[in-house]
């Protein structure tokens, strides 16, 4: 497996006139047998900090925090963007959250120019799950998919739970709008949309874990071949931080508080005890390294 870093300004960037600033896409290549997998640059969140530190024992969460050299009064998480490509598919691992989220993020497509791809290269789209920052970008100006060759792939619970009618009343306001915009994207491509069941293999090489909690049909995604195998954890597993070093703790960004935590420190177990290199939705570094075993129960996020 081979792993590596690489940074490059988009062809559209180079041509702005060089008085305004050139957006840099930076990402993570990896090599799996056949599989060429690229970590793309969604570009960030702005989040204030209790949407996910709000709730943790206060004077312990920030001690963590501070090791990190990060503020606990707002968060600024990187979005990655997985694409696998093996010589006959090109997949795509969530859509980012294209231009309606976050004036940060929704920056999929100047990755794909970057890399000389086209939206009509996409032949799947896998979902971890349905939130804004993983699904809004689903959909191009006109509220086409803007993946027009892709077979479109998530959770069946997942899709239930988005699309039921009173999931807006019982999400909480903070959310609402969430729920609304979900349930928007999906209706454009429900009649050609696949369902995935959790253990199966949704394409040769490639099967779906069920990983609850965070939303209720949240998948993670193992890629494998021969005995080299990466696991694409979505938000499963959402920071590099308290996720990591306090799996057991609650966090403010998931919506079964604990079914999460209950997820998470299953798959960090195996995560680490397999050393099984993982990619993070919002991890640092392109998202993508290893789960390594602490002494006192927890763990650290190793960059590869």
């Amino acid at each position: 497996m081979l792993t590596r870093r690489h940074f490059l300004t988009s062809a559209t960037a180079a041509l702005a006139t060089p008085l305004l600033p050139r957006r840099v896409w930076a990402g993570t290549s990896l090599t799996l047998g056949d599989f060429q997998i690229d970590t793309l640059s969604d570009g960030n969140l702005v989040l204030p900090g209790d949407f996910i530190l709000g709730g943790m024992p206060q004077d312990e969460m920030a001690a963590i925090v501070a090791k990190y050299g990060l503020p606990t009064d707002q968060l600024t998480p990187p979005c990655n963007v997985t694409l696998l490509r093996d010589g006959t598919n090109t997949v795509l691992f969530d859509v980012g959250a294209g231009p309606d989220f976050q004036p940060s993020a929704g920056k999929l497509l100047e990755a794909f120019d970057a890399l000389g791809l086209t939206v009509e290269d996409v032949t799947h789209v896998l979902f971890t799950h349905a939130h804004p920052d993983h699904l809004w970008g689903l959909l191009d100006e006109f509220d086409e998919p803007l993946f027009p060759n892709a077979t479109h792939m998530i959770g069946q619970a997942e899709f239930d739970y988005w699309t039921d009618p009173d999931t807006v009343n019982t999400i909480g306001e903070a959310r609402t709008t969430f729920a609304v915009g979900a349930a928007r994207r999906l209706a454009v491509i429900a009649d050609a949309t696949t369902f995935i069941t959790d253990g199966a293999e949704v394409l040769p090489g490639v099967a779906a874990h069920l990983t609850a909690g965070h939303t209720p049909g949240h998948m993670a995604f193992e890629l494998r071949s021969g005995s080299e195998a990466v696991m694409v954890v979505g938000d499963a597993i959402g920071n590099h931080h308290v996720a990591f070093e306090r799996p057991d703790w609650a966090s403010g960004s998931d919506q079964d508080k604990d079914m999460a935590a209950a997820t998470r420190r299953r798959l960090l177990d195996r995560l680490a005890a397999e050393q099984m290199a993982l990619i993070g939705f919002h991890l640092p570094g392109g998202g993508i390294g290893r789960a390594e075993s602490l002494a006192d129960g927890g763990f650290r996020f190793v960059e590869s």
